[in-house]
């Protein structure tokens, strides 16, 4: 199997949380298409779309949060041929103007039912002309353009057709095990600069609800947790805005920066070589994808626990770990943290993020010693394949009604919902 084309379209750099960037995008592609700045907007969205943009801070846009900024500011500001980084180096002058914008009602935004957890319908309007863009499935993934009841360009809502991908855990293993590197070192390097970056980033400053810094505070000598610490930090900083790029993993900074951060800093703190690290970060990265792979882009089931679990997978893939420790600690760490609820992106992932990479040590530690689960316990299958199944039918469709519910308490107030003025 070569997964070159697949990694190349899954760890993109994104720079902001992906949810309202994904808006931005879409609104600044509409404004592109109309041709003239809009005079208002309308957004048809998902809940897990609402969810996910609702309370996240917004990267360039100077501390502003939410679905509304995102949208105007990709509409007004953005550069849609740069996809997920497009308000990266905006005009921030031109911020009062998105103010301006949203504070004249000129942005209607309505909940979208019966359609993809992930999607996105904008349509910018300007005099009698209007342009539409629909996204769906996947955060760049644009479905349909239409101009003036013109229809521009149409496709499947799925990406299934432009990359096919058939994961076992044994072929991720060995495939990172033996590949030649050569075209994935560019990828990787990237990533290591980039996460790398945004978790110092939130270690040095006060971003978000500092989970990172009071981790690092509290255990300043454990290797074990100042990876924590690190790792918690970029998502500090990224839920808050800081304007650092991420290559993300699973369309999620969050889980980017989990599934990359631990082994950079368990690499840079052992002296491995760097072939040693490049090869870890590719089965982390992998490893991840698969997991997401069975669940979906978006759900009720937090991305973080699967790469995380799948970065300490990774650890334990640079040490030279047998092949069945890393699959007990994978599965050991899903029984018992699989299913910590998605309650929308902001500054709580961070600790979600602690408390996955904490549990996946212990389920290392587990495996090591030889006092696993055993199959048949709960979740826990013969096979770790059978079991990253099981997983993903519990997030997929086990826990459906329990996003909807997630969905109803967080956002039924429906102060998210607007109309135009």
């Amino acid at each position: 199997m070569n997964y070159n084309d697949y990694l190349k379209r899954e760890m993109k750099v994104a720079f902001g949380c992906t949810e309202p960037i994904a808006l931005a995008y879409a609104a600044a592609k509409a404004r592109e298409v109309l041709g003239r700045e809009p005079e208002k907007i309308e957004a048809d969205l998902s809940a897990n779309m609402i969810k996910n943009a609702n309370s996240v801070y917004v990267p360039g846009t100077e501390g502003r949060k939410g679905i509304a900024i995102s949208i105007a500011a990709g509409a007004l500001l953005g550069d849609p041929s740069k996809e997920l980084e497009v308000l990266a180096h905006i005009d921030k002058s031109g911020l009062s103007a998105c103010d301006e914008f949203i504070r004249e009602g000129r942005i209607a935004v309505t909940l979208k039912e019966n359609v993809a957890n992930l999607y996105i319908d904008i349509t910018a309007y300007a005099g009698d002309s209007y342009a539409k863009v629909i996204i769906a499935e996947e955060h760049t993934n644009i479905i349909l353009i239409e101009k003036d009841h013109e229809v521009l360009f149409e496709k499947s809502e799925s990406t299934e057709e432009e990359v096919q991908i058939d994961f076992s855990f044994d072929e991720i293993y060995d495939y990172a095990k033996t590949v030649d590197l050569k075209d994935f070192e560019a990828l990787l390097d990237q990533e290591i600069e980039y996460n790398a970056a945004i978790a110092a980033e939130g270690i040095a400053n006060p971003w978000g609800s500092g989970i990172g810094r009071l981790i690092l505070d509290a255990h300043p000598d454990d290797l074990r947790e100042k990876i924590v610490a690190y790792t918690a930090a970029g998502s500090d900083a990224r839920m808050s805005g800081a304007e650092n790029p991420v290559v993300i993993n699973s369309g999620s900074g969050n889980q980017g920066i989990s599934v990359s951060v631990p082994l950079i800093l368990y690499a840079e703190d052992k002296k491995l070589p760097r072939e040693t690290l490049l090869r870890g970060l590719l089965f982390s990265n992998l490893l991840g994808l698969y997991q997401k792979k069975n669940i979906g882009k978006l759900s009720a089931f937090c991305g973080v626990v699967s790469a995380a679990s799948a970065a300490i997978c990774g650890i334990a893939f640079m040490k030279g770990d047998d092949k069945e420790v890393i699959k007990e600690t994978l599965a050991n760490a899903l029984a018992v943290n699989g299913g910590i609820l998605c309650d929308g992106a902001k500054a709580s992932c961070a600790m979600k993020i602690a408390s996955s990479l904490r549990n996946g040590f212990l389920a290392y530690d587990q495996a090591v010693a030889g006092r696993s689960f055993n199959p048949n316990d709960g979740v826990v299958k013969e096979d770790i394949d059978e079991t990253l199944e099981v997983m993903g039918n519990i997030a997929r469709y086990g826990m459906k009604k329990t996003d909807e519910v997630i969905l109803n308490e967080v956002l039924g107030n429906r102060d998210y919902i607007k109309e135009f003025e």
